[in-house]
């Protein structure tokens, strides 16, 4: 069996001791950095940009999985690559051209990961899920962390799952959005291979405990 993946998302550290908070990752054993990039359009909110995510690669020590909540990202690809993305996940309700999109990710070098909505179908996905190295579920409404998991995930991932087996596809399913060790476990069990975990690790006493703790349930 795959190792499952946990990845902490750096929207919910603390921006004022951000690299105290990237280094506690860094030593954790937490397997990526999930990077939540929103331009207030595309979402309501508006997290960080290119300067703080080259601050965050300065000192992370693992990779980095960046996943983009904005119009149009095709005009950053480039620029991710070149601030050491590891994995640039875009939104398929954002991107008119998706075959295109994942073309020119991999170009630069990063593996090419698709978002979908709580709303959007996984069909829609089945004519490019062989190109697409990662699908990251939303189990929240993008744009703002903190917020309740939305149960119909469960069901969604596991036709995800059943898809990528019928396509014989090798793509990876990582959830987004109000994962906690309630839930962990029911979601590896439907298909999940990586879990974003945010306000759970950053808000518990002992984040390096909590991502150690979930890493051990998960596998």
């Amino acid at each position: 069996m795959d190792t499952k993946l946990i990845a902490p998302s750096i929207l919910a550290a603390d921006f004022g001791n951000l690299q105290r908070d990237v280094e506690l990752v860094n030593q954790s054993q937490a397997d990526w950095f999930h990077i939540d990039i929103m331009d207030g359009v595309f979402v309501p909110n508006i997290s960080f940009g290119m300067p703080v995510l080259k601050a965050i690669q300065q000192h992370a020590k693992k990779f980095i999985d960046v996943h983009l909540m904005i119009v149009d990202p095709d005009r950053y690809i480039t620029t991710f690559a070149e601030l050491g993305a590891n994995m640039l996940t875009v939104h398929y309700e954002a991107c008119t051209h998706l075959h295109r999109s994942l073309q020119a990710i991999k170009t630069q070098g990063m593996q090419a990961g698709v978002a979908i909505n709580p709303h959007t179908n996984v069909e829609l996905l089945r004519d490019t899920i062989q190109d697409i190295d990662m699908v990251c579920v939303m189990s929240v409404n993008p744009g703002f962390g903190g917020q309740s998991f939305i149960e119909n995930t469960y069901q969604k991932v596991k036709q995800l799952k059943a898809l990528i087996n019928e396509k014989k596809a090798e793509t990876k399913i990582e959830i987004d959005g109000g994962v906690t060790s309630k839930n962990a476990k029911e979601l590896i069990m439907c298909g999940a291979d990586v879990l974003v975990a945010g306000s759970f690790v950053f808000k518990s006493e002992n984040p390096t405990k909590t991502i150690a703790d979930l890493k051990t349930l998960v596998n």
